[in-house]
């Protein structure tokens, strides 16, 4: 899934080119938002509920800005509307130009040469926003799990996406003094509070993993265990470990594509992800350790990570 890094990148990207641009039609290719029964087909869009609704809401209005909150990217659009965008598993949006050949599973081709038409992962077109100068915006998403939606502006807090998720740990004022005001009381195994969107958010599997390598502190650990010391190492592992995922530009070690279609880099750099067997990075002599539980991969370093 998406962590802080790769939304980052996407929503900086899109930053770039979107804002002036105003969205001209929309094309979507999920059988519920025709008003047929939808079964088994997962619907992208949550609300509204009918592509010529959503087309009416945001057909002729002009992109202002493209910002992220947590891992929902939000293009505002004047007329006080906004479209929320959370990429979920496997999603990824794309700038750029296609066409509909109407031939075999994947009916869109991009018209330029390079990495939108020739790297697989982003050949999964479900939504196609049409912008004013003639290029377009695109969702690719191998198993449909996105989701977007449109509310107006001035009522973003009050969605549940918006209010219920915890501080952005790059801001400014994430402060150790707030993280620990954050943690206090609670309980559990760090790692897994550490991804509680509800109490910090951005944070995922990836990036979780790296943070508490560079912590040296055991992923299972009880949170209640932690000293001020341990928790003083997380709070800094948080922000090296975030700041040089985005300096990378995002991690494509499986689905993840940047808005132009590129690779990202941390795959490159990982501390402790994904190396089980390998010799640890601190050369303590450790050898990285891989336990799957709660269905997720762990991995740590067995020597300064006790």
């Amino acid at each position: 899934m998406p962590e802080l890094p790769e939304v980052h990148t996407i929503v900086s990207d899109l930053n770039k080119v979107l804002p002036g641009l105003k969205i001209q039609d929309v094309w979507c290719d999920l059988p519920r938002l025709w008003g047929v029964k939808a079964g088994c087909v997962k619907n992208i869009i949550k609300n509204p509920k009918t592509l010529a609704s959503f087309k009416k809401q945001i057909v002729s209005k002009k992109i202002l800005s493209v910002k992220r909150v947590g891992k929902n990217i939000l293009i505002s659009l004047d007329k006080n509307k906004t479209i929320l965008i959370h990429q979920k598993m496997t999603g990824h949006m794309l700038y750029g130009k296609w066409e509909k050949t109407g031939e075999g599973k994947y009916p869109w081709v991009a018209t330029q040469k390079g990495v939108l038409k020739d790297d697989l992962q982003n050949r999964f077109l479900h939504l196609i926003f049409y912008l004013s100068n003639g290029k377009q915006l695109s969702l690719s998403d191998i198993r449909k799990f996105a989701k977007v939606l449109i509310c107006e502006t001035d009522k973003l807090g009050e969605l549940k996406d918006i209010k219920d998720i915890g501080p952005d740990p790059l801001e400014k004022n994430f402060t150790f003094k707030k993280f620990k005001e954050i943690l206090k009381g609670r309980k559990g195994e760090v790692k897994n509070v550490l991804m509680k969107q509800e109490l910090i958010s951005g944070i995922g599997n990836i990036y979780s993993n790296d943070i508490l390598w560079e912590a040296g502190v055991y992923p299972f650990k009880k949170l209640q265990d932690l000293n001020e010391k341990e928790l003083e190492k997380i709070f800094k592992a948080i922000k090296k470990i975030l700041k040089q995922g985005v300096k990378l530009r995002g991690d494509s070690i499986v689905d993840y594509r940047d808005a132009f279609g590129k690779k990202g880099g941390y795959q490159n750099f990982h501390k402790v992800y994904q190396k089980e067997g390998q010799k640890c990075g601190k050369k303590d002599g450790g050898k990285i350790k891989r336990i799957m539980k709660n269905g997720r991969s762990t991995f740590f370093c067995p020597v300064h990570q006790k």
